[in-house]
């Protein structure tokens, strides 16, 4: 998997299952951050839910995590915005 530092933090691309029996970080799949959802893919329901779990996983704010690419896809790049040093070492030490 990798994780591109940028000035103001870090994307990664991520996998989303939504309609999950749980909400929560599945490891890494591939090239992806596996994240499960419990919210069906309508209505942006599922992104909404897949920035919580990631939010609350690196332990920074929801407005912290943007979806860059794939909005309406399964697979979505991500930028999380804040220190690059320290949104990888939570990163490295969650997963």
């Amino acid at each position: 998997m990798r994780i591109e530092k940028v000035k103001d933090g870090i994307k990664f691309t991520v996998k989303v299952q939504p309609k999950s029996s749980r909400a929560e970080i599945a490891g890494i799949q591939g090239e992806y951050l596996k994240v499960k959802v419990t919210a069906a893919p309508t209505r942006g329901e599922a992104n909404k839910e897949c920035i919580k779990v990631l939010s609350s996983w690196l332990g920074v704010k929801a407005s912290q995590v943007e979806i860059e690419r794939g909005k309406t896809s399964r697979i979505k790049r991500v930028k999380v915005k804040g220190d690059p040093e320290k949104l990888i070492h939570n990163f490295n030490i969650n997963i």
